[in-house]
């Protein structure tokens, strides 16, 4: 089986005058493809710090991350650019939708983004809105969509570009019981249907439960959770 994403040794501090604060201390961590991967934490814990930098979207002190066998702080910051689009997907709690935009145009946007012609971006946009139950949705705005809706729009986006992983930071946070069920439901079935691995950050113990594996990220590192239960909650 194929490692989508390998961390290795990752150390990420900040310096402020004399004072240095550790976040990350030698964290490794090996993703298969299809795997789904659940991050669980205190708050202030270093999970987001994490996501960024397995996302290529901050640089860490040492250490290497490798997607699909790259070494992607090893790229100049175009090529890391380019790669992210091409490799990767991001669901964070809020949805950060353009609200200017239809949802099919949010989720087309990764697409124009690397250059695909406009007609072909809305084609594969409507597509992924029709495999997360929004196909009667794509021309209305953010604003006329339900939080769910929102999120589920989301998830669309972050898959529309086919990337090797998805990085989920706390996706159903902010949702009730029964619609954070439905997102959950529709990851693992994506997971299913397009082989995407996904890492998800999150405090809800139930939605940890149900991925492949637990980890919980404590002062600095990882390590496997053997029951859900005993993690601590907040």
């Amino acid at each position: 089986m194929n490692n989508v994403l390998v961390c290795e040794q990752l150390v990420k501090h900040y310096q402020q005058g004399p004072q240095k604060t550790e976040i990350l201390r030698g964290l490794d961590l090996t993703v298969s493809n299809n795997e789904l991967v659940a991050i669980v934490g205190s708050s202030g814990c270093g999970k987001s710090t994490f996501l960024h930098l397995a996302g290529a979207l901050d640089t860490p002190t040492s250490g290497k991350v490798l997607i699909d066998g790259t070494d992607i702080y090893q790229l100049s910051d175009k090529k890391r650019a380019d790669f992210r689009n091409k490799h990767l997907g991001f669901i964070y709690q809020f949805h950060h939708l353009m609200m200017e935009f239809s949802a099919e145009e949010n989720v087309a946007m990764p697409l124009l983004i690397r250059g695909d012609k406009p007609k072909a971006a809305l084609a594969q946009a409507r597509e992924m809105l029709e495999k997360v139950g929004l196909a009667h949705r794509l021309t209305h705005r953010p604003s006329e969509l339900s939080g769910g809706e929102r999120q589920r729009v989301a998830i669309a986006r972050a898959l529309v570009t086919k990337p090797s992983i998805v990085l989920a930071d706390e996706p159903t946070g902010n949702l009730d019981y029964d619609t954070a069920e439905q997102i959950f439901a529709l990851i693992k079935e994506l997971n299913q249907s397009i082989g995407t691995s996904f890492v998800v950050v999150t405090h809800d113990l139930a939605l940890a439960a149900r991925m492949d594996r637990q980890l919980k990220l404590d002062h600095g590192t990882l390590c496997q959770i053997e029951q859900t239960a005993s993690v601590m909650q907040g």
